[in-house]
C-alpha cells in the first residue's frame, strides 16, 4: 500500500467558532492509495480523541499498525487499490498539527492555555481548507468512529453538497450530559495534578514518567469505553498472581490493566491536548449555529450512512438512531445499521469484522 506523510501549512487565518483565529496554523495529514486524475477517488477519515493521522499501515520500528488497518488496505473496505485515503490529525491533537504546545507565533514560547477553544466544527473548517490546498473540491466519502464520526456528521451538515456519503460510527448528535461527567474526571484530575503546573510545564516534560492527573482520568475514560459484559468477559474476578488478596493495594487483573494501560498512554499523549479535546467533544452539538437540529439535519445532501454498537455506554445507539429517524422523516438518504456487540464504545475499533461488511456495500455501486 502506498502511503505519505506530509504536513501543509497555512499562513492566512482560521475563523473558529468562538470568534478568534488561528494564524499561522499547520495540519499533518496521511495518504494512501492514488488520486486519480479528475480527483473523483478521495475519501476522507477522521480519528477519534486520542487517534491520529496514522490510520493504516505500520511504521519502520513499530509493533502496532494505524488505529484502523483493519479496515483501510488493497482489497479492504476501504480499498486503497481503488480509493486515495486522506487521514488528518485534527487542529489541537498532540501528533503533529497545531496544538497547544506549538509555537504562539510571533513569539517561540507554547500556546499553553492561551490556545483558543476549538470546537469540531473548526476541526472540520480547518480540514476543509486542507482538502482546499490540495486541489480537492469534494469527496467520494468522509468516514469516522466517536469524534472521527461527529466530524463526518458536521461536514455532513456544513457543507452539504462535499461528499457522496458520509458513514458515522459511534457517534452522536449532541455530547450528553452522561459523557460530559466521565470526561468531568479526567480534567479534574490532569488540572489538580501538582506536575501540570496549570499548563506551564516544558515541552516532553512527561515523557518519561507520564502524569498521573492523565493517567488517572484516562481510567474513567476507560471505562466509558468499555461496557460490563467486555470487562467481565476481558478480565473476570482474575487476582494477579502475586498480589496478596488481604493486602490492602493487591489488584485484580482489571485494576493492572488499567495502570499499565494508562501509565503507558500519560507518556505519549499531551495534557493540554487531552483538555483541549474533551472540550470540543463536550460542546459538540449538530444544532448550534443552526435554528434547531430539525434544520440542521434537513441541510444534508449526502447520502448518510449510520452505525451503532449495542453495549455502547458513551454514545448509546438510540442517539444515532434518532438522527436515522430524522432523515426518514425528511425523505433524506439515510441507512441505520444496529451492531450487536458486547465490547461497548471501542466496538468501533476492535470489532471489526462486525460492520466492515457495511461499510464495504456503501462503495459497491463503484464496482
Amino acid at each position: 500500500m502506498k502511503s505519505q506523510t506530509k504536513t501543509q501549512y497555512f499562513s492566512s487565518p482560521l475563523y473558529l467558532e468562538s470568534g478568534r483565529i488561528l494564524e499561522p496554523y499547520h495540519i499533518i495529514y496521511e495518504s494512501y492509495g492514488t488520486l486519480n486524475a479528475d480527483k473523483s477517488n478521495v475519501i476522507l477519515v477522521c480519528h477519534a480523541l486520542t487517534g491520529s493521522h496514522h490510520a493504516a499501515g505500520t511504521y519502520e520500528g513499530d509493533r502496532k499498525p494505524g488505529w484502523w488497518d483493519g479496515i483501510i488496505g488493497s482489497n479492504k473496505a476501504i480499498d486503497t487499490d481503488k480509493y486515495f485515503v486522506l487521514s488528518t490529525n485534527v487542529i489541537g491533537s498532540c501528533f503533529g498539527s497545531t496544538s497547544p504546545m506549538s509555537e504562539n507565533y510571533p513569539s517561540q514560547s507554547p500556546y499553553r492555555l492561551k490556545f483558543p477553544v476549538v470546537t469540531i466544527k473548526d476541526m472540520v473548517h480547518a480540514q476543509k481548507q486542507l482538502l482546499s490546498d490540495l486541489g480537492i473540491y469534494h469527496l467520494r466519502a468522509i468516514i469516522g468512529g466517536s469524534m472521527g464520526g461527529m466530524q463526518a456528521l458536521q461536514f455532513a451538515v456544513d457543507y452539504p453538497n462535499f461528499a457522496d456519503d458520509i458513514i458515522s460510527l459511534a457517534a452522536t448528535y449532541a455530547t450528553r450530559p452522561w459523557t460530559i461527567a466521565f470526561n468531568k474526571v479526567a480534567v479534574e484530575a490532569i488540572r489538580k495534578d501538582p506536575r501540570f503546573m496549570n499548563g506551564n510545564y516544558e515541552k516532553d516534560a512527561f515523557v518519561e514518567e507520564g502524569l498521573d492527573g492523565l493517567a488517572i482520568g484516562r481510567i474513567a475514560g476507560h471505562i466509558s469505553y468499555l461496557c460490563p459484559d467486555a470487562m467481565d468477559n476481558k478480565f473476570g474476578r482474575n487476582y494477579v498472581n502475586n498480589d496478596g488478596l488481604f493486602e490492602l493495594f493487591g489488584r485484580y487483573e482489571v485494576e493492572r490493566y488499567m495502570e499499565y494501560n494508562t501509565s503507558n498512554f500519560s507518556k505519549n499523549f499531551d495534557p493540554l491536548s487531552y483538555l483541549y479535546i474533551v472540550k470540543a467533544i463536550n460542546t459538540f452539538n449538530l444544532a448550534r449555529g443552526y435554528d434547531s437540529l430539525y434544520e440542521a439535519i434537513l441541510r444534508i445532501k449526502a447520502r448518510v450512512h449510520l452505525i451503532s454498537f449495542s453495549s455502547d455506554h458513551l454514545f448509546f445507539p438510540e442517539e444515532m438512531a434518532h438522527i436515522h429517524k430524522m432523515m426518514q422523516r425528511n425523505k433524506q438518504e439515510s441507512s441505520y445499521t444496529q451492531v450487536e456487540s458486547t465490547y461497548g464504545h471501542d466496538a468501533f475499533l476492535v470489532e471489526l469484522d462486525k460492520f466492515a461488511g457495511v461499510i464495504k456495500e456503501v462503495f459497491t455501486k463503484d464496482n
